[in-house]
């Protein structure tokens, strides 16, 4: 249809974009105008101003000094030790030191400057949060605030595993921090820090959380981000954009001791429960249950029947542990605990770790293709607890003459029996031991003296049980083996041969 002397007329919305015809007798340009269907404008927002949150949170802000006392070198007719070394070094003679009788006198102790690092007011009382690592060996703590008054700190009490620790000053309306929700943080959310980096006080750096439960410790799940953080940042505040504090600055991933994009803070509500207790009793008490874990391969967890990698593998119980008399085994995967899931290894120490002693909690293993629920008793972590010693090698060779042995070609293995006292050593109630690993099996990892406990989800107790399983095996995938090492249990895939 033609339009003499066509105008058009059109509303334009933000970002709204059109063809119009404009002209006479059909003939014209095309000149955008507006779409037919209108679009959103993307929301254009300005950089953040920090200058109120400093202003805000800065006071809450302190610079910790500490100090070590070292013995003073002893210096001899005005040569100290140095001095001495530098003439053994030349072949120079060495001056005769006279020494009286008896015993020498000590060299005095002096106060020597051992580190820098931040904090945060966490009461208005006078208790201050940092990390562990920056009182650690201290014979004296220097909190400055940002009004220049100092203050000798007590410290209250520090936990390594987590790298919290808590000290104390005598004063009184301090201006304490607004503690954030952690659970409310979200990737690329802006962040800022303040502390002393290379020991400038009051230094205020900011950026964005890169990531969240990023894990780097046995207990702790970090934040990630990339504000700079520097030697001196050390238990400084990690602030929100609400002025609420989120985390402590502890750790930063570098190749040359400088920041280099990715810093670490522990999540606050971690380390309030770890400061809790730490002001309550002066240290911490976790929960253990007796159990060495690893990961689940995504090969492991298909081949069992898990269905997706999660968990943790348990590879091996420790004697009269409360893993052990609740029943749980080597080879067992632990997925649920307390009622909260276990999606990867990392997550059981915490669950476990953050458990009252001496409380039971229910917990869920995949065991053998199927699952089930147990009962244990938390115990409690033992200070100085020493991880159990790896055990290496076979079980020993107690046969006293030849036994039966079983093969299964198609997997490469030979298998026998195991003795009476080979089973009470291992404590086991059943299993074959290898014989000979080779082809498929020694491509697996598996060894002469390993244990099998199961195989293609089928527990082994003996020979016939072993050869019932291997018959049923389906030998065109993957059949996986419960291998008992020494006092460790792990998973094997043995493959076909391609």
């Amino acid at each position: 249809m033609m339009l003499k002397n066509p105008v058009w007329k059109a509303r334009l919305s933000a970002g709204a974009l059109a063809v119009a015809l404009v002209g006479a007798g059909g003939g014209g340009l095309l000149v955008p105008v507006a779409p037919a269907l209108a679009q959103s404008a993307p929301v254009v927002r300005a950089l953040p101003d920090f200058t109120e949150l400093v202003e805000q949170v800065g006071p809450s802000v302190v610079n910790i000094r500490t100090t070590e006392r070292v013995s003073a070198r002893p210096s001899f007719n005005g040569m100290d030790e140095d001095m001495l070394e530098f003439f053994r070094r030349f072949g120079l003679p060495v001056p005769n030191v006279p020494r009286g009788p008896g015993p020498q006198p000590q060299a005095p102790q002096q106060p020597q400057p051992r580190g820098v690092g931040s904090g945060f007011i966490l009461t208005s009382d006078g208790f201050v949060m940092t990390n562990a690592h920056v009182v650690e060996g201290a014979d004296e703590v220097i909190v400055t605030l940002t009004d220049k008054r100092e203050f000798k700190a007590r410290i209250v009490g520090s936990d390594k595993r987590t790298d919290v620790a808590v000290v104390k000053i005598d004063a009184t309306g301090l201006p304490a921090v607004r503690v954030g929700d952690v659970s409310r943080l979200k990737a690329g959310e802006w962040v800022m820090a303040i502390g002393s980096p290379f020991g400038l006080d009051n230094t205020v750096t900011a950026g964005i959380v890169s990531a969240k439960q990023r894990d780097t410790g046995d207990y702790l799940p970090f934040i990630q981000t990339d504000v700079a953080i520097n030697p001196g940042n050390s238990g400084g505040p990690l602030i929100n954009m609400r002025g609420e504090v989120v985390g402590i600055n502890s750790q930063i991933y570098s190749r040359s001791g400088g920041f280099m994009g990715i810093s670490f803070a522990i999540p606050i509500d971690e380390a309030i429960r770890v400061s809790d207790q730490l002001r309550a009793t002066g240290r911490v008490t976790r929960g253990r249950i007796g159990v060495q874990i690893e990961p689940v391969s995504k090969d492991v967890a298909e081949s069992i029947g898990l269905g997706k990698s999660q968990g943790a593998l348990v590879r091996g119980v420790e004697p009269g542990s409360p893993a052990e008399r609740a029943g749980i085994e080597a080879g067992d995967i632990i997925t649920r605990f307390d009622g909260k899931p276990v999606e990867k290894v990392a997550d059981l120490p915490r669950l476990v770790g953050n458990s009252k002693p001496g409380t039971k909690a229910g917990i869920t293993v995949f065991r053998r293709g199927s699952s089930r629920d147990l009962t244990v008793t938390i115990a409690e972590v033992e200070p100085d607890e020493k991880p159990v010693a790896r055990a290496e090698g076979g079980s020993g060779d107690e046969r006293g003459g030849a036994q039966p042995t079983a093969a299964a070609p198609q997997l490469g293995l030979v298998v026998a029996d195991l003795t009476p006292a080979q089973e009470k050593e291992l404590k086991l109630k059943g299993g074959v031991r290898v014989v000979s690993a080779s082809d498929n099996a020694a491509r697996a990892g598996l060894r002469e003296g390993d244990v099998i406990i199961a195989l293609a989800n089928t527990e082994i107790r003996n020979l016939k049980d072993f050869e019932a399983a291997a018959a049923k095996a389906d030998k065109s995938r993957p059949v996986n083996v419960l291998v008992r090492r020494g006092e460790w249990a792990q998973y094997a895939l043995i493959r076909p041969a391609r």
